[in-house]
């Protein structure tokens, strides 16, 4: 088997999903693991596939048919090898302890800059981030509010802390970081 990842964009519409899986199954891959998000309109979506080897190269090929036939456009790249096909697609994660981080505050540019910068500077991986705005109650505003997964050193975390209230007093925003 080999595994590719596969990231696909194109303008919402039902069936965008079931013709990249059929792609997956007519040639005899698996669907292994996925983040699919509608954003603006558009669905976009990362999705790991294991397919033969025999019909890897079939399967590369068919990809461009998906934009022309459903305006599904689709890249594949090689997922790095271990060495052992059964953990080709096992999820790699950074070191350290899992800790998962909130932020909630008005919405401001350069927010999620400030805070990734902080993050990866002191250590610390971002797994996942999951990010939106919204009206804030009574007139107030747009607020912005993140969800991250973050691996971390116990060494690194009173730094990390440290940083990210330094960042909530600057923005004005509530930062939650918690031992998961």
């Amino acid at each position: 088997m080999q595994t590719f990842i596969l990231s696909a964009i194109g303008e919402d519409r039902p069936g965008l999903v079931s013709s990249l899986a059929t792609a997956v199954d007519e040639h005899g891959g698996h669907w292994v693991d996925s983040q699919l998000a509608l954003l603006a309109g558009q669905f976009a979506g990362v999705v790991v596939v294991e397919i033969p080897a025999e019909r890897a190269d079939a399967f590369l090929d068919a990809l461009p048919a998906l934009a022309r036939e459903v305006g599904l456009q689709v890249e594949a790249r090689p997922a790095e090898s271990t060495g052992d096909a059964s953990d080709d697609a096992a999820p790699r994660t950074g070191s350290g302890t899992a800790w998962s981080l909130h932020l909630l505050g008005q919405d401001r540019p350069g927010m999620v800059r400030e805070v990734a910068t902080a993050l990866t500077t002191r250590g610390a991986t971002i797994e996942t981030l999951h990010s939106r705005r919204r009206e804030a109650p009574e007139g107030g505003g747009m607020l912005f509010e993140a969800e991250a997964a973050l691996r971390l050193d116990a060494a690194d975390e009173p730094a990390v802390r440290e940083a990210l209230e330094a960042i909530a007093a600057d923005l004005m925003v509530e930062i939650e970081l918690e031992d998961v």
